[in-house]
């Protein structure tokens, strides 16, 4: 039998840090993962899936994740079930993660705030709120600063991240993965 889940999406609001009477880290959050196909009306839709992270990774998840951020998800699904204060019986389905990755820098800005723009979960680019977490073409930037003079549309999609026109690219530690 096989229980695994992988997912990548962005939080949906800020993770919620508790511990356990005996002092053990729990962190809640949700995910928006965008569907691989659009709806009638030609827009892509979201799941937003409730996720559960334990120990050190839930303090690690709540003091550098926000609201907006791009994280990659591995681990399982669970099911449990609670009676309410009605007297009625609660199922909940959550993923409960093994490993929680940071997909973007700490120095990216995500968040409507600091794009001037943003979607209703909290972070992205553009007006379209399904839209991917690719950033604006508009910005001038490529991929780790190298030299965009000399393009004749700073708007055109660069399809080639690792294309420098034969000058130096200038990379800092922070934009490397490792």
């Amino acid at each position: 039998m096989l229980n695994r889940v992988v997912l990548v999406g962005r939080l949906t609001r800020d993770p919620e840090l508790r511990y356990t009477p005996n002092g053990q880290a729990v962190a809640n959050f949700t995910l928006a993962v965008d569907r691989p196909f659009t709806n009638q009306q030609g827009t892509r839709e979201a799941d937003f899936l409730n996720c559960v992270v334990w120990r050190r990774q839930a303090e690690n998840v709540a003091n550098f994740l926000k609201k907006g951020s791009l994280a990659g998800v591995d681990g399982r699904i669970q099911s449990r079930s609670y009676d309410n204060q009605e007297g009625r019986r609660v199922y909940i389905t959550e993923v409960v993660a093994e490993s929680v990755q940071f997909l973007e820098p700490k120095s990216a800005k995500t968040g409507g705030e600091n794009q001037g723009q943003g979607n209703q979960y909290g972070g992205g680019y553009g007006d379209d709120p399904y839209a991917s977490s690719a950033p604006p073409q508009n910005q001038g930037s490529s991929y780790g600063g190298g030299n965009n003079q000399g393009r004749s549309n700073q708007n055109q999609r660069q399809d080639d991240p690792f294309a420098d026109e034969g000058q130096p690219i200038d990379i800092s530690d922070d934009d490397l993965p490792f």
